[in-house]
């Protein structure tokens, strides 16, 4: 079977580094991690007038800054930042950069964040939701998963953490209680 990808929502950015931290020691490699934050902080950056030299110093550096740091402490070795039109400015981590630039440049078929999510096999329902969902400031979380027991044990790590919206590649889309599809109690 090949590889599929467990996707799931954090509300927040301390629950988004919690599940990220029981995914990577619970033996999932760092490779196989991805999470994509709104990045707020940059757009209210932009939006600010910067009229002297000394505000501008006085600005913490970007990997300071909340998405950036949090994406940091969860400790991605790869972080960039990518402009999604109709989604805003999104702090990409993980193996996800990836993935994104596809939507950055318009080669996605559905275009923007949900095209790209459709690319990676989550279905037009999921990759709708999950986009409404990070326009409102959720986190996505996801994990690369070599084997049925993988996704099976990605899912339980999602769901006790306190996720939402769990679903895996190349499953259906009807929503139950939080999840996308109940978890196999194998």
């Amino acid at each position: 079977m090949p590889g599929k990808s467990v996707f799931c929502l954090a509300l927040s950015r301390d629950l988004a580094n919690e599940i990220v931290d029981r995914v990577k020691t619970s033996g999932f490699s760092n490779n196989n991690v991805s999470a994509l934050f709104p990045d707020r902080d940059t757009a209210r950056d932009l939006a600010q007038e910067k009229s002297t030299r000394i505000q501008w110093r006085e600005q913490a550096p970007a990997w300071q800054r909340a998405a950036w740091w949090t994406a940091r402490r969860s400790g991605f070795a790869s972080i960039g930042a990518v402009a999604i039109p109709g989604v805003g400015p999104l702090v990409a981590a993980g193996p996800i950069i990836f993935a994104l630039s596809g939507a950055v440049v318009g080669r996605t078929g559905s275009g923007g964040l949900a095209g790209a999510l459709i690319g990676m096999g989550i279905s037009e329902f999921e990759a709708s939701r999950y986009e409404c969902r990070i326009k409102d400031g959720n986190i996505l979380i996801l994990v690369h998963a070599e084997s049925p027991d993988e996704i099976s044990r990605a899912k339980v790590i999602f769901k006790e953490a306190g996720a939402q919206d769990i679903c895996a590649t190349g499953e259906g889309s009807t929503p139950v209680a939080g999840l996308s599809q109940p978890i196999d109690n194998k």
